[in-house]
């Protein structure tokens, strides 16, 4: 972001209210993200966050039960899928949220497309890298949680952990020294 000389600020500070507006306007309207948090910020607030949760649960659990043909193709909705939890923690600041959505979208491709993630081949290389790295991801992010909230997670993580140890992405997890399970 660029910094604004001094003058500059001193003007733009000195213009007339109504005028000021009409230009902050405009600048929010360039940004989709900004829009989004405003929108967040001033209309909803954390009253709406476990509706924003639920939402993105609902597409997760809808789109891991599609028929993929490919582990690439599964792995194209999965990393689409994740832009939208990124997406909302940006708008949301959603940590908690951030680390279950990405527990819930790992464990339900886990158990929604078994077949492609059972064994490892050349075809699930690159699948079974993207969770093991999502899965160091979420062991990265849970110290940052306060250590009341462990429990709701525990189970889910050594649930995920265990299939990153026992199919496709084993390879990985053992190269990046995963765990076999999570313990707070």
């Amino acid at each position: 972001m660029s910094k604004i000389p001094k003058e500059l600020e001193k003007a733009i500070v000195s213009l007339p209210v109504k005028e000021k507006d009409k230009m902050l306007l405009r600048l929010i309207g360039k940004s989709e993200l900004l829009i989004e948090q405003l929108q967040y910020q001033l209309l909803e607030n954390e009253s709406f966050l476990n509706e924003r949760r639920e939402e993105i649960k609902k597409s997760i659990l809808r789109v891991s039960k599609m028929t993929h043909s490919t582990p690439g193709w599964m792995m194209m909705d999965m990393r689409d899928l994740n832009s939208r939890i990124t997406n909302h923690v940006k708008i949301t600041k959603d940590k908690y949220g951030e680390i279950e959505l990405t527990l819930y979208l790992l464990n339900s491709f886990f158990d929604n497309q078994f077949s492609l993630l059972e064994k490892y081949n050349s075809k699930s290389d690159t699948v079974a890298l993207y969770i093991a790295k999502r899965t160091e991801f979420i062991l990265k992010k849970l110290p940052k949680l306060h250590e009341d909230y462990y429990i709701e997670f525990e189970r889910d993580v050594n649930k995920l952990l265990e299939r990153v140890h026992k199919y496709a992405p084993s390879y990985y997890a053992r190269q990046m020294d995963l765990p076999k399970d999570w313990e707070y």
